[in-house]
């Protein structure tokens, strides 16, 4: 129950809601007690008009007091309807109390979950899976949301209804009482039990059905790689062998469930037996009468339900408490990506590295080794090297998805970590390495946090990206939607509509990760070639493992291992003997054999 505290001060916001379900509540128990009380009166009606009927016998008082027995039956007939027509009245109003405030606040703990993810580092999800942030913020929260709404409602419901029944049975008979409620204990530990073994059963058929919506999906969306292997059978075969594995789990659950509602059955059945039988001795010793035992009859059937949620209610709040403690495990993950001046500013782009390490927190890889170097606004710097040089990681550090882990990097002679985040990422146009795009479409694509976008800027960023001809010649133009992860779009496209997103925010420094990888060599020499106006007023890094992307660079960067091997212009480097000039002729003996 620990991890649940955390629910207080949304329990706290609701409070309202809350108090007034436990008002509607004990209103509607009162009215499901009263017809109990209605039917003893009654039953003892019926023993005393059939004495009084039977006394009368053949004299003409008889029929007056038949009707006088029959209209009173008839008035408690009445009082009877009246009370569960009010009882389902006031049990609306609970459920539009404690199960609405449920609901709300799970939309509220769904958004809170979210927000906090959106504020968390990129380390955090290097860490963390998608389908373990899905799980937490879907299949947990409403776990927690049935010890909010049902957990709650049947808790109250059972302490009320204990406390208004209880001493009244015992007022009554206690030894009546305490034989009728011998069952109702064995009732809710039998549940409690039973109950577990479904949760698990269906825990097991959750992660199995989950096992096969991730390999459908993967399936299909590999789909060109499994029919270009012609391992359409096999595929089959292992979606039909997870398939049966979901099928049995299911049955066996089917029979757990099956004996669910008979065990519930016989318990109540015994407790019947038990209150009659009890009941008629203690009316042959004269210290109840038949109108006690049918009232009750009425209460164990009352108490049963409530009781066998008890087992339910127990179960729901230990899901809820191990689910909720998953839940806390990420809320309390704390952001240090933070401003510590939170300064807010226009950046010309003036941009400096001093003696910078860096250490991926997870992997513990040492990705860069006091590197330094600085550009001046206006200036495109090209860094290239080998595949796992660093060169991603300079594109990282720059807007902050990770912080240095020693040295400085200055913005216009600000160190970055002083900047206000959303004034520094927003001035940055960058162009990550690994493409995405939303299942949207492309004007939204490229306008994305962009609401005031105008169409000229759309069609300019485009052009400049040089994917407006290909954008056009797409019957619905900007207008086409993209499936998932643009899956529309050829590589290359979805490289440019990428640039294209970038430029027309108009940032005063543009990265481009390896943007132009998956790009021929004439669209390259074509995007580049726009990109030299764009890149005359603004600070531009151009990151490539192919040295004809950095043609346009004023400077050139070689990494290697984390290291900054060589520095200078192209026809500098071209000179010396080292890594950039074996890079080209690599480069160029391949351009060649093609």
């Amino acid at each position: 129950m620990k991890s649940l505290r955390y629910l207080n001060k949304y329990l706290l916001k609701y409070k309202y809601r809350l108090l007034l379900g436990l008002l509607f509540t004990i209103i509607s128990n009162f009215f499901q007690i009263l017809p109990a009380q209605v039917v003893r009166y009654a039953f003892n009606l019926i023993k005393e008009g059939i004495n009084l009927h039977g006394l009368f016998k053949g004299m003409a008082q008889q029929e007056l007091v038949y009707d006088v027995f029959a209209r009173s039956i008839l008035v408690y007939g009445v009082i009877i309807l009246l009370m569960a027509l009010l009882r389902g009245v006031f049990l609306f109003f609970v459920r539009q109390t404690i199960i609405v405030m449920s609901r709300l606040i799970e939309n509220d703990l769904k958004n809170e979950i979210y927000e906090h993810y959106q504020s968390l580092p990129l380390s955090f999800y290097r860490k963390n899976n998608t389908g373990d942030l899905m799980a937490r913020i879907s299949e947990d929260v409403s776990r927690v949301r049935m010890y909010l709404g049902p957990a709650i409602m049947y808790g109250i419901n059972l302490v009320i209804l204990f406390l208004m029944v209880i001493p009244y049975m015992l007022s009554v008979n206690v030894k009546l009482t305490m034989y009728t409620l011998i069952p109702l204990p064995i009732l809710a530990i039998s549940i409690y039990y039973v109950n577990n073994i479904i949760q698990r059963k269906s825990d097991e058929i959750q992660r199995s059905l989950s096992g096969i919506n991730t390999f459908v999906q993967e399936a299909f969306s590999g789909i060109r790689v499994i029919k270009s292997f012609v391992r359409e059978d096999d595929s089959h075969s292992k979606f039909n062998t997870a398939s049966n594995t979901y099928k049995d789990k299911s049955l066996e659950l089917n029979f757990v469930n099956s004996l669910f509602f008979p065990l519930v059955l016989f318990l109540v059945g015994l407790s019947t037996i038990i209150t009659v039988y009890i009941g008629g001795q203690e009316v042959i010793n004269g210290s109840i009468t038949t109108g006690n035992i049918a009232e009750f009859i009425i209460y164990v059937n009352m108490l049963t339900w409530p009781v066998t949620s008890l087992g339910w209610t127990a179960s729901l709040v230990q899901r809820a408490a191990a689910s909720q403690e998953r839940i806390n495990e990420f809320l309390n993950t704390k952001n240090d990506i933070v401003s510590r001046e939170n300064i807010s500013k226009d950046i010309v782009g003036d941009i400096r590295f001093e003696n910078v390490d860096f250490i991926y927190p997870d992997t513990g890889i040492h990705a860069l080794k006091g590197v330094s170097f600085n550009i001046n606004h206006g200036e495109t710097l090209a860094v290239i090297g080998n595949t796992g040089s660093g060169k991603s990681t300079i594109a990282n550090l720059l807007p902050r998805m990770y912080d240095a882990t020693s040295g400085r990097i200055l913005i216009d002679g600000v160190d970055v970590r002083d900047y206000n985040l959303d004034t520094l990422r927003s001035q940055i146009g960058y162009v990550p390495q690994d493409v995405f795009l939303f299942s949207d479409s492309i004007r939204n694509n490229i306008g994305f946090g962009l609401p005031s976008i105008t169409e000229e800027q759309m069609e300019q960023a485009a052009k400049d990206a040089d994917v407006y001809e290909n954008i056009a010649r797409f019957p619905e133009g900007f207008n086409t939607k993209l499936g998932e992860r643009g899956i529309t779009l050829s590589g290359g496209q979805k490289q440019r509509v990428s640039i294209a997103r970038a430029l027309v925010r108009e940032p005063s420094i543009l990265i481009l990760d390896d943007s132009l990888s998956a790009v021929d060599t004439k669209t390259e020499n074509a995007i580049l070639n726009s990109l030299r106006r764009i890149m005359q007023n603004r600070t531009s890094i151009i990151i490539s493992h192919r040295v004809s992307s950095v043609k346009l660079a004023d400077r050139i960067l070689v990494l290697d291992d984390g290291v900054i091997v060589q520095h200078g212009t192209h026809d500098e480097l071209i000179n010396q003997e080292g890594l950039y000039k074996q890079l080209y002729e690599r480069q160029l003996q391949q351009e060649d054999s093609e």
